[in-house]
Order: structure tokens, then C-alpha cells, then sequence
């Protein structure tokens, strides 16, 4: 597959509205952190609603979710329904207190209740995941991108693609702040989606069936089992296969996205840029809505391609489906897009995949920037130099977006090369990492919620207590010491479940200690 010019054309358009809208935003400048990490709460809903959405896809949902499709079934739609519950939850337990709080991270209501050393601590636990996660995002995106734009996945093509997505994410976030993370992720949401819709279009064409011959085809599968439209999944299955079933969107999914929504910098700081808390609530409840449209896309995109590739007997494609391309594995939409895409279509796709990478990595420097300045820096800073003009900590968020932008390109570059020269999977630990933080932030913001029990001391065993039980749970280490109870798979939502039971029972068996009394 090579770009054409026409490709290339719809390549370089789209940087340049990208450049234009960066401008637009980045005129006016931020006067001090809060407006720099929080927008001064002017943002429109509807453009934080759109912004949530964007964050919480990525390039690996952009070529991922159709293979939701391809495999299986509508099941992954129905987990939404915990993703509601969890808005409703996040919306009436967290959001009004962060707004009360007046606060510019998460985790300063954590030291309010346990002391600064519990913020510290919390916020540090979530620079651990994101550096993992969004670096490991990263690498994904920039092996997709180094086979669309350079047909290869070579060293030096990979290095280029962690490069240039990294420095355009910094370029589109370091001046204007979380206003203009929270415009350009809506201009890359409406790309992407764009390109998923016209690439559905373009398949439902090309097959040249009607849509009763297609609901008959994925209705009745040709290797027999369940129908690919099965919506609801009741059937009881802890292990990883039945991660999408009724009972886990149930548990773990309200768990995971309460975590998502409420404890997580990442995606919660969009919320706080609203006016107010009814404002935050009204666009995190949109967001969540619109992902169901969104993720249908994909998912109808995955059931044209198995119709495309397994059922030779209606549609006969030109070449069979390999799942590798230069010997590293693709999903069925990356192998589709390399092999018939057309042109122009083509160069649409690859900016999809961009647009959905960049959305994570610009989200990602802002959240850990506002960390590392609001809850690391400037109270250090404060205590030793009072009287700190409010324009250092914006310069300092600046150069904290510098630095983590560095980091995660470091860390896809890590991932790259373990890849290639180990066995250990580092990626799928950095992947499911934020999985493990957020056992121990759920154990912890409970117990500030709903309790006057614990202190600075059992939050701080409740985060590694959290994190060591989801990772002990792990396949990869699990094979370490009994490869009997590996071969069980329990799935990330059920572990998730067991490793915030942990976290919430040390965080409970601390005594209650004033903050006024920790004196830190």
C-alpha cells in the first residue's frame, strides 16, 4: 500500500484545520494556573461533552472496535449501561463536592479528609498509570501510523510516528491549557467519527448486498454459536471471554467508569472546566450517551467485515484476511486499510487513526501537568515563596507538558523495543495499568465518601494494596506461581472488583485522624 496524492492532500488539509483552530483557541493565554488547568469554568457543555468522548477513545478503539465486531457481538454496548449508572453516581457523590472544593485536581478532596500527604500520594498513583497507558497508547498509535504513511514497520518509521504525535499533541496543548485540549479534542472527535461513518458507507456499498441478506447473514453465523445481534449476555463467565456479559457491566464496569469519571485527572478535569456542578453533570452524562452511537459505528463496521471475509458464499472478497502485517499483529480494520481502502478514503483513515491518537496523548499532557503543578509543585512552591506570582505556574504547566510529553514518548519508544527483543508483556501490563490504580482510588475515595474512618497512613497501603492485589491477579504473573490457576483468566472487571475490596478494607482499618493533627 503506498499514499497517493490524493492521500496526501486530505493528510496535510487536515493539520492545517487543525493549525487553524489551534491558533483560534491559543490567542487568548492563560493568566494563571487555574484558568490554565481549568478554562476559568466558561467552557460550553456541549464542547466538554464532546471533549469526554474523544478522551475516553483512542487509536486502539479507532482500529479495536471493529474487531469487536468482526469476533463477536453487540455485548460490548450493553456495558454502557454501567457507564451510566457510574455518571449518575459520579454526578450526585463527586462532581458537586469538587465544585465546593473549588478544586483543580481530583485528589485535593483527599486532602481535605486524610492531609496533604494522602494527595500526594493518590496523585502519584495516577501518574504511575497514565505514564504507562497513554505511553503504551502511543505505541499503538504510532505502529499504525508507521504502516499507513511509511509501509513499514521499521525502527526508525516507529521513532518517526512516536515523534511526530507527540509533538504535535504538545504543540496543539502547551499554550492555550485545557481550553485548547478540550476545542481541538472536539475537532478530532468529529474527524474520526467522520472517517468511521464514511468508511461504514463505503463498505455497506462495496458488498453490494441488501440489508436483510446482511441482518440474515449476522443473525445465523456461518460457524454456528450465538448471534452476532445478541445485545444482552446474561450467560455467568468470570473469564476473560465474558468480560462484556450483563453481570460484569453490572459490577466491575460501574466500578471501572466511576473510576473513569470521578477519581481519574484525565478525564474528570474536562468536567470541572464547566460552570458548575449541574453544568459538569449535564456534559458527562452527553459524553456518556454518545458513546453508544459512537461505539455502534465501529462495531457495525466489524460485522461488515466478517461478512467481507468469512462469508465467501455471499461476498468473495480478492484476498483472505491475515492478521499480521511484517510479522506484527493488526486488527481485521488495519488489514482492511491497507489492503483495499481506496485512495483518498484511504488518507481519511490514517487521519482518523491521528485525530483518535492525538485526543489521548493531548488529554493525557494536561491531566499529569495539572498534577504535577497543582498538587506537587505549587505547594512546594507556596511554602517557601509566598508571594509567587500566579503567571509561574502557568509557565510551570507549560514545562510540565514538555516533560511529560518527553516521558511518554520515552515510554512508547520502551514499549517498542521490549516488544521486539522480550517476551514480557509490557504492553499489556501498560495497557491495563490504569486498571490497577484504580483499585486502590476507588478503596480510598469510598472510604472518604461513605465513612470517617482511615488516615494518611491506610490510604497510602490501600493504593499499593489495590495495585498489588489487581496485578497479583494478573495471567502473566499468576503463570509465575501456579500456571493451573492462570489457565482460569479471570476477567479485568472481576479483578478490579476483588482489588477494590482489598483497597477499601486497609483504607477502612485505619482510625480516623484529624487532618489538623497529621501536621504535615
Amino acid at each position: 500500500m503506498q499514499l497517493t496524492l490524493l492521500d496526501w492532500i486530505v493528510f496535510f488539509g487536515y493539520f492545517a484545520i487543525l493549525a487553524a483552530v489551534g491558533w483560534a483557541v491559543n490567542r487568548r493565554r492563560a493568566g494563571n494556573s487555574q484558568d490554565y488547568f481549568l478554562a476559568a469554568n466558561t467552557m460550553p457543555v456541549w464542547v466538554v461533552a464532546v471533549s469526554v468522548l474523544a478522551t475516553s477513545q483512542s487509536a486502539a478503539t479507532f482500529l479495536g472496535g471493529p474487531d469487536m465486531g468482526f469476533r463477536g457481538n453487540l455485548s460490548y454496548l450493553a456495558s454502557n449501561i454501567g457507564a451510566v449508572i457510574a455518571a449518575v453516581l459520579v454526578m450526585k457523590l463527586l462532581l458537586p463536592r469538587y465544585y465546593q472544593l473549588k478544586v483543580t485536581t481530583v485528589y485535593e478532596l483527599l486532602e481535605r479528609r486524610f492531609g496533604a500527604s494522602a494527595k500526594d500520594h493518590a496523585g502519584k498513583m495516577y501518574l504511575f498509570g497514565r505514564l504507562f497507558a497513554s505511553g503504551a497508547r502511543l505505541y499503538m498509535a504510532a505502529i499504525a501510523v508507521a504502516m499507513l504513511l511509511f509501509n513499514n514497520i521499521a525502527a526508525s518509521s516507529v521513532l518517526i510516528a512516536v515523534v511526530l504525535l507527540a509533538v504535535i499533541g504538545l504543540l496543539c496543548t502547551v499554550m492555550g491549557g485545557i481550553r485548547s485540549v478540550i476545542y481541538t479534542d472536539a475537532l478530532q472527535c468529529a474527524v474520526y467519527v467522520s472517517a468511521a461513518m464514511l468508511v461504514l458507507g463505503y463498505l455497506y456499498y462495496s458488498l453490494g448486498l441488501d440489508w436483510h441478506t446482511i441482518y440474515a447473514a449476522l443473525d445465523t453465523p456461518a460457524e454456528g454459536g450465538a448471534s452476532k445481534w445478541l445485545l444482552f449476555d446474561w450467560s455467568l463467565d468470570f473469564s476473560s471471554a465474558g468480560v462484556f456479559n450483563m453481570y460484569s457491566a453490572l459490577t466491575g464496569f460501574v466500578l471501572l467508569n466511576i473510576a473513569a469519571f470521578g477519581m481519574d485527572q484525565d478525564m474528570t478535569q474536562r468536567v470541572l472546566t464547566c460552570k458548575d456542578s449541574k453544568a459538569g453533570a449535564r456534559a458527562l452524562l452527553s459524553s456518556v450517551l454518545l458513546v453508544i452511537p459512537t461505539m455502534l459505528v465501529f462495531i457495525l463496521i466489524g460485522f461488515l467485515l466478517y461478512i467481507f471475509y468469512q462469508r465467501p458464499d455471499l461476498y468473495q472478497p480478492v484476498q483472505g484476511f491475515a492478521d499480521s502485517f511484517a510479522g506484527e499483529k493488526v486488527t481485521v480494520f488495519m488489514y482492511y486499510v491497507l489492503n483495499e481502502m481506496p485512495s483518498g478514503l484511504r488518507g481519511l483513515v490514517v487521519v482518523g487513526v491521528i485525530a483518535a491518537a492525538l485526543s489521548t496523548i493531548t488529554s493525557g499532557l494536561n491531566s499529569m501537568a495539572s498534577v504535577l503543578v497543582a498538587d506537587i509543585y505549587q505547594p512546594w512552591r507556596l511554602q517557601r515563596q509566598p508571594d509567587t506570582a500566579p503567571g509561574h505556574f502557568v509557565r510551570a504547566g507549560q514545562l510540565a507538558m514538555l516533560l511529560t510529553a518527553t516521558a511518554l514518548a520515552l515510554m512508547a519508544i520502551l514499549c517498542f523495543y521490549w516488544q521486539q527483543y522480550s517476551a514480557m508483556p509490557l504492553l499489556a501490563f501498560a495497557l491495563s495499568v490504569m486498571v490497577f490504580s484504580y483499585s486502590g482510588l476507588l478503596g480510598v475515595f469510598f472510604t472518604a465518601l461513605f465513612s470517617q474512618r482511615g488516615n494518611r497512613r491506610s490510604v497510602t497501603a490501600a493504593l499499593l494494596s489495590g495495585f498489588a492485589v489487581t496485578l497479583a491477579l494478573q495471567p502473566y504473573v499468576v503463570q509465575f506461581w501456579s500456571p493451573a490457576l492462570a489457565a482460569l483468566d479471570l476477567g479485568f472487571t472481576w479483578q478490579l472488583c476483588l482489588g477494590t475490596l482489598v483497597s477499601s478494607l486497609v483504607c477502612l482499618a485505619g482510625t480516623a485522624q484529624p487532618y489538623a493533627a497529621s501536621k504535615e
